[in-house]
Parts: C-alpha cells; structure tokens; sequence
C-alpha cells in the first residue's frame, strides 16, 4: 500500500496574523499526493509487475481542532481522534471485505526544501523490518542525506490508524525538522505554497518508493 492525505489545514492556526486564511498545503498533503500520482504514472509503463500495489488517498487528515476548541466535544461516528477521520474511517471499513496487504508506505511533507526522513518512533514501533528495508535502500541508492538512520519520537499520523485498527503494518516517511520537531516553521501557515517545494527531495522519496518496489519484485521472481 503507498499512501498519502489529499487534504490540507483549511486554516492558518499557526500563522501569527489571519490565523483564519485558507492555506495551500503545497508541502502538507500535496507533495505526498504528487509523488505517488508519479509512481503511478511509472507503474503504468511496466508490462506487468507480479507485486500488487494499491495507491489509497485519504480525506479528513488535517482538519484536527483548533486550540482545543473541541476539547468537550464528544467524538462521533467512532472516531478516537478529531485528527487522521479518514483513515480512522477506511481502517474500520476497508473498501473491499477482509482485504490485506503485506505491509504500507505513508508519505506526509515529503516535498520541503532540505527535507530529512528520520525513524519515526510508531514506525519503529510497528513494522521496525520495513522501516530498515526502506532507509537502506534509499542509502544504496544515494539518498542517505534525505533517510536519516536516526530514531525521533513519534507522531500521529494515518499509519497509526491502519496499523491499530486495519492490522496492517505501515511506516510513515514525515518530514522532521532538527530543533523544531516534525513540522518546519512553513506548518500549518500561508508559508506552505509552491515556493517551498523542491524537486530534489520529491525525487528522493519517489525513487526510493520505486526501488523497495523493485526489490519486492525481483523477491518475487
């Protein structure tokens, strides 16, 4: 499974002015979106591939509460989190009846000028075998500078959901930012627009997804 949110905040919480203005989300939902619109695109040059790959885009990612404001509002449509409703949602009622896949790749902020990848900790937690596959390939490959072989804490994200509730073992490739954490200071704020996206790092994360499916192929021949 490759996955990634389509949606973005539809609000500047973290900016200091307007925090009520609409936001692009060029790096937070788009750029993960992007990559994998591409892989399928490659994918669909190849004559046949004995792996199965599913591309799934979730909805109701990053919409979340806004300073608490939900804090005494009670969740509905069995929902754990006002963050991640999408994949909460396809976790508990998969599009297919008891559909499985042998494990998933989620992208979130893969796009940002100077992007690093570190070992997100529910990864590591989760699926730590796939979490290694990824980021030595991506180090066979020349992309170490982007898959840092460092572990971070970890973030709620969608590959918490599919993990607890679907079962199936998924990493999450997030963007960490050394002295502020996960999010660069673009967050949630008019900053993430095209300006911040960097083809180099879109680059390194789809060739690394494209090479773990090629691996997977050749497992397989």
């Amino acid at each position: 499974m490759l996955l990634a949110h389509w949606d973005t905040r539809p609000f500047a919480d973290k900016d200091t002015q307007d925090r009520f203005a609409s936001i692009d989300g060029a790096n937070d939902g788009a750029s993960g979106v992007g990559v994998l619109l591409e892989i399928g695109r490659v994918l669909s040059t190849i004559d046949s591939l004995s792996v199965g790959i599913d591309i799934i885009l979730f909805d109701g990612e990053d919409w979340g509460e806004r300073d608490g404001e939900h804090a005494n509002v009670s969740l509905s449509g069995g929902l754990d989190s006002w963050w991640c409703s999408g994949s909460q949602y396809w976790a508990k009622n998969k599009h297919k009846k008891n559909y499985y896949a042998s494990y998933g790749m989620l992208l979130d902020m893969v796009g940002a000028r100077r992007s690093q990848f570190f070992r997100e900790g529910a990864s590591m937690t989760y699926a730590p075998e796939i979490v290694n596959k990824i980021w030595t390939i991506a180090d066979q490959i020349g992309y170490s500078d982007y898959f840092v072989k460092q572990d971070v804490p970890a973030f709620t994200d969608d590959h918490i959901y599919v993990n607890r509730f679907a079962k199936i073992p998924m990493i999450d490739i997030v963007h960490y930012q050394t002295g502020i954490g996960f999010f660069g200071d673009y967050h949630h704020t008019k900053k993430d627009s095209m300006p911040i996206i960097d083809k180099a790092a879109l680059k390194a994360v789809g060739s690394t997804l494209l090479h773990v499916i090629y691996y997977e192929e050749r497992q397989r021949a």
